[in-house]
């Protein structure tokens, strides 16, 4: 007779969620190693098409995972993911692993540290599987990653792998990280919960940096309580990110299961971008809108937020330009066109320019601070559309660049999808600070557009 981690692996462990999957290991349901196994197999059977990884010893990570259940045999301490494997974009700097950031100027880069994103993830006891592919320098030229949904759309980008790998079962969960679109956009385009924490919630020590003004780690998982769990094992304070604050660490997975105290109230935020939206977006944000009843209204944003996606382009390629200088100097001619062009029209603005778009970072965030005194949480969309056909491009981020330059928590559901069976996803914008707000606010919504809410 099986017992109950064989059964389990007959049913398939690698569609567990982190969440339930780090309860069976401490519940002695499931080890990690059967977890892992059941990983690396999904892995060889769809990473042909796929193509998520950049780097994956599969011999050291099934060692980790024996440690891991080795630590579990003898009583010692678990933490929150305890032999959960999780995937890290290859930006994040690993010890163990290459860190080559999608550009063949940082090819077989060995760090001698880890990023401060991935020793919180050891001390919590996840299995780091392997480093998934970014676009080069976590920009928009895209890697070899395709859609699990299509392998002729893209997976978004620029954490084109790490969302990719979590919908097609390869890991429950991975990290990547957003500077306009890049958590939200392929989150969306891949079916998966993207989570882009507030700015400063969890540090980017170790992280490669383009704009430490826009810099954010996110998160990728399958569902909102496995996106607070992991999001809740890499918050707080590090001395080597001036943006994070020593407070406590808000309880973002418990929050994200648990009940509101009273019906959130949303707003529809079409933004000042709305008519990038492609037709079935808008029509799909109609119909939701109108099901949401009493529950949600239209607001139109106050007349800065014109300016935000001008003013997040001028932050963003000015300190590209200055962060890539010394890569550009050396290895202009291992650089795509389009990043080439980037750090030119960087180092084409005019120090004016990039000041007074600092400058309007607060003028936004004051406007957001009044509208949230009155809304939980904004509705707008995640991408203009479901993933574009063709590998080309990773699709457009113009939808999450506002929220990315306010620094506000954001969340994209899989609740919408196109008339060709493809996701949409519904982004959720909070206040800046409340992430686990934001997180019960979406488990609400989505229980509502289900059905059981």
């Amino acid at each position: 007779m099986a017992g109950p981690a064989q059964a389990m692996t007959e049913e398939g462990v690698e569609r567990m969620g982190a969440a339930a999957a780090a309860r069976a290991i401490r519940d002695g349901r499931l080890s990690s190693v059967e977890l892992v196994t059941g990983c690396l197999a999904a892995i060889d059977a769809r990473e042909p098409v796929v193509r998520a990884w950049q780097f994956l010893d599969r011999a050291h990570a099934l060692a980790q995972a024996r440690a891991a259940d080795e630590a579990h045999a003898e009583g010692r301490h678990h933490g929150l993911l305890h032999g959960v494997p999780i995937g890290i974009k290859d930006i994040f700097d690993t010890a163990d692993m290459p860190t080559e950031d999608g550009s063949p100027l940082h090819a077989g880069r060995t760090p001698r540290a880890d990023a401060a994103a991935v020793a919180r993830l050891r001390a919590a006891g996840a299995v780091v599987m392997g480093k998934t592919v970014t676009t080069e320098f976590a920009l928009r030229t895209p890697g070899k990653t395709t859609n699990p949904h299509d392998a002729t759309r893209t997976p978004g980008g620029s954490s084109q792998g790490s969302a990719a790998s979590v919908a097609a079962f390869m890991v429950p969960g991975a990290i990547g990280s957003q500077t306009a679109g890049s958590v939200i956009r392929p989150a969306a385009f891949c079916g998966v919960v993207g989570f882009k924490p507030s700015r400063g919630l969890i540090p980017r020590t170790g992280m490669l940096s383009i704009s430490p003004t826009l810099d954010t780690v996110g998160v990728f998982a399958r569902t909102l309580e496995d996106a607070g769990l992991i999001a809740e094992c890499l918050a707080g304070f590090d001395a080597g990110d001036s943006a994070t604050r020593p407070t406590a660490t808000p309880p973002l997975a418990a929050t994200a299961v648990s009940e509101p105290p009273v019906a959130p109230r949303l707003a529809f935020v079409p933004s000042p971008v709305w008519a990038k939206a492609e037709p079935e977006t808008q029509e799909a944000f109609g119909e939701l809108v109108e099901a949401l009843g009493d529950a949600i209204e239209r607001i139109d944003l106050p007349a800065p937020f014109d300016r935000a996606i001008d003013w997040h382009r001028a932050i963003m390629e000015t300190e590209i330009a200055a962060s890539l200088a010394a890569e550009h100097e050396r290895g202009a001619d291992k650089m795509s066109a389009a990043l080439s062009e980037v750090i030119a029209s960087g180092r084409r603005r005019m120090a004016v320019e990039y000041r007074q778009a600092l400058d309007g970072i607060a003028r936004l965030e004051g406007a957001l601070d009044e509208l949230f005194f009155v809304y939980d949480a904004f509705v707008t969309p995640a991408a203009p559309g479901p993933a574009p056909a063709g590998l080309e491009s990773t699709g457009d981020p113009v939808f999450c660049a506002i929220w990315t330059l306010c620094g506000v928590p954001s969340v994209t559901l899989p609740l919408l999808e196109s008339a060709a069976g493809l996701p949409i996803g519904v982004q959720l914008v909070g206040a800046r600070g409340n992430d686990a707000r934001l997180l019960r606010t979406a488990r609400w919504l989505a229980a509502r557009v289900s059905g059981q809410g």
